[in-house]
């Protein structure tokens, strides 16, 4: 769905407020005697949260607040008009600054936290460096967008491992100093490519952000000319102290209750006595709920910080992810050691929801278009349920039962998704969708494959996603594939049942003809991929 604009759903009266001298490093935390409600430090600044409840949006109660730099546009994560930045753990007593969407995550997840909008990088007279990069080079026009892009870049620009390609690197101070001798605009011998800047910054910190106005080169113009931050740099100094800890939680409003258990024995108790309660973790599922379709909960219980559900451990049999790690802090742990989810990551929908999206969201809705489940699929993965009778392990490819369904039982939760060791040392991820990024899938296609010395298939698991009423697994091409040489006659045949796997309908993202043609293509451009390493 093309992000729309639309009214914002707070009237606003008051003034945004200037930034203070830098984010705070002695905000609320939560490990001492708590007084008072709710509450949480914006631009430096502790304000009460109130009695907001579990559906009121972070960027309704910031507005609400005075602070309107941030943007209602498509009211669904898929814009970035409405991104600010948070304070996140990265290691012990270290703290990274993350972007995220704020109308989709509920304000009272931000109890004790700290937030920072694009009020707080800079004001008139004293703009943050990225700021003042976006406006000397033209990136902004409407306007609309701009606060989006400016705190996904500054996310970016304070990543603690971006470093400057080889070569001429912009200043400190965000001004360009010699990279534009190249014919490109990069001095030559420049290690980069057309999503890496000579400086370091990875545009696809920026993929979630979308603008109708400038186009994007000077966008990415203003990206490509920031230098290092400067060391006095507040925002740098604050990635030194530890991260705000969570807080227990409750608040409630007219329309339902909001509350963040201290453990996962909590929360359990909470789900059982309550089984139709909403479990919310990045909320870029739910949100959409909430906004779209106005759904409301009479219970919320936030579990995004629960840290039994935050583990993650690599043994020699297997590979544990806490359910509610996100995207992004899963995609760092395991550091490379799943190819397949390697591949997976860069194109789930963009950094701005892989920062807040979790495996366990993902599955817990049994989604047929998701692009995990395909993933998890080929890498035969199972799932630890809990609940207050105990945990029980279920293999991922008989946890879907139906459209949304799945063997979860009411007061269950995933705990925990575990990975079989060693992977398949030959995969691949195909997605099919309109877009490059930040978009659903058509069709999704996930490959695990071992090969035999003479080039036979010794096994292969392959992980469909957007062609039946769940997720499923392509049984019968891989019967006709198991024990078969890998040849390109043997791969047209199962290609032919590749074609015939599920039940896929016609929408407005694909034809069933279509997916049809796009399942028995994607095998054969699997060959094509693995002959060609072969080869070379």
């Amino acid at each position: 769905m093309e992000p729309r604009l639309a009214e914002t759903r707070t009237a606003q009266t008051r003034t945004a407020e200037p930034r203070t001298d830098g984010p705070r490093t002695d905000g609320p935390r939560t490990d001492g005697p708590r007084t008072g409600g709710p509450r949480l430090v914006v631009n430096g600044r502790t304000r009460e949260l109130g009695e907001v409840g579990g559906h009121v949006t972070l960027l309704d109660w910031l507005r609400g607040s005075g602070l309107t730099g941030s943007k209602e546009g498509c009211a669904e994560g898929e814009c970035g008009a409405c991104a600010v930045l948070v304070a996140r753990d990265d290691g012990p007593d270290r703290t990274r600054w993350v972007a995220i969407n704020a109308c989709l995550v509920p304000a009272a997840a931000f109890d004790q936290q700290e937030v920072v909008t694009a009020e707080g990088l800079g004001q008139p007279g004293r703009l943050h460096p990225v700021q003042r990069e976006m406006a000397d080079r033209g990136g902004s026009q409407c306007g609309y967008c701009t606060p989006g892009f400016i705190c996904s870049m500054a996310a970016e620009y304070y990543r603690p491992d971006r470093r400057p390609a080889a070569g001429g690197t912009p200043n400190g101070s965000g001004r360009r100093s010699s990279v534009t001798d190249g014919p490109d605009g990069v001095t030559p011998g420049d290690e980069h490519d057309d999503e890496h800047g000579p400086n370091g910054f990875d545009l696809h910190a920026l993929s979630g952000n979308l603008c109708r106005c400038t186009g994007y080169r000077p966008i990415r113009d203003a990206a490509y000319a920031l230098g290092q931050p400067e060391a006095n740099d507040p925002f740098l100094g604050r990635l030194a102290e530890p991260a705000p800890a969570p807080a227990v939680t409750t608040t409630s409003n007219e329309q339902g209750r909001y509350v963040r258990p201290a453990s996962l024995a909590e929360a359990l108790d909470l789900l059982a006595a309550e089984p139709g309660a909403q479990l919310v973790a990045g909320s870029t599922d739910w949100g959409v709920e909430l906004n779209i379709r106005h759904a409301r909960a009479a219970l919320t219980i936030g579990i995004e910080r629960i840290a039994e559900l935050r583990e993650f451990s690599a043994g020699p049999d297997s590979i544990d992810i806490g359910a509610a790690l996100s995207l992004s802090e899963i995609e760092a742990r395991l550091d490379g050691r799943v190819p397949l989810l390697g591949q997976m990551f860069p194109q789930f929908a963009s950094r701005l929801i892989r920062n807040g999206a979790t495996l366990g969201g993902n599955l817990g809705t049994a989604s047929p278009i998701g692009d995990t489940p395909p993933a998890l699929l080929a890498l035969d993965a199972s799932l630890v349920l809990a609940s207050v009778q105990g945990e029980r392990e279920v293999r991922l490819a008989d946890y879907f039962t139906g459209y949304r369904q799945s063997v979860k039982r009411p007061g269950e939760l995933i705990k925990t998704i575990r990975i079989p060791l060693p992977v398949a040392p030959v995969s691949a991820f195909h997605k099919i969708a309109k877009r490059r990024f930040d978009d659903i899938s058509g069709v999704a296609v996930a490959y695990a494959m071992r090969l035999s010395p003479d080039r036979s298939v010794e096994s292969i698991l392959i992980g469909l996603g957007g062609v039946a009423a769940t997720p499923i697994r392509a049984l019968a091409a891989e019967r006709a594939l198991a024990g078969r040489p890998w040849t390109r006659e043997v791969v047209a045949a199962a290609a032919e049942e590749m074609a015939r796997a599920g039940t896929p309908m016609s929408d407005h993202r694909a034809s069933e003809a279509y997916r049809i043609a796009m399942l028995r293509n994607s095998l054969l451009k699997f060959y094509a991929e693995t002959h060609e390493e072969a080869r070379s």
